[in-house]
C-alpha cells in the first residue's frame, strides 16, 4: 500500500482502534505502516481536532494522542503543512463537490501528494478523487 492521507476522524479512530473506522480504511492504514509508507495528516486536521476538543465534541486525549503519534517516528504519521503546493491543488477539488473548506484541504492534500485520502466524508467520497473507506 502506498502512502495515504487521512482526515480527522479516520486518524483519531485509527489511533484509538475505534470500530467506526471501516475495515478497508484500517487495512489501508495497517498496510501503509507495514510497508514503511507515510500516513500524511493534513495540518487542518490538527486544527480541526483542537476545535472539536474545545467544543466538547471529542475528549482532549484525542488531540494528545494525535500529537504523540506525530512526534513518534515509529508511527509513520507525518504532519502535512498547508503550503503553496496544497493551496494550488485546492483548485482541482471542486467546491461544488466538496464545499466544506477543511474537507477540501484534506482532498487537496491528497491530490498534491499523489496519495489516496482515507475519509468517511460522503462528499469527498462522491467526488472525482479516489477515496478509501
Amino acid at each position: 500500500m502506498p502512502a495515504v492521507v487521512v482526515d480527522t476522524h479516520a486518524i483519531v479512530w485509527y489511533l484509538f482502534g475505534d470500530a467506526r473506522l471501516s475495515l478497508r480504511a484500517a487495512d489501508a492504514l495497517d498496510s501503509a505502516t507495514a510497508a514503511g509508507e507515510l500516513i500524511h495528516v493534513p495540518s487542518i486536521c490538527l486544527v480541526e481536532l483542537t476545535y472539536l476538543v474545545e467544543k466538547g465534541r471529542l475528549p482532549a486525549i484525542a488531540r494528545r494522542r494525535l500529537v504523540q503519534a506525530l512526534d513518534d517516528p515509529g508511527t509513520r504519521c507525518l504532519l502535512a503543512p498547508l503550503d503553496r503546493k496544497i493551496a494550488d491543488a485546492l483548485g482541482s477539488v471542486s467546491r461544488s463537490e466538496v464545499p466544506d473548506l477543511p474537507d477540501r484541504i484534506v482532498a487537496a492534500t491528497a491530490v498534491a501528494l499523489g496519495a489516496p485520502p482515507i475519509s468517511r466524508d460522503a462528499k469527498i467520497r462522491a467526488s472525482r478523487i479516489q477515496t478509501i473507506w
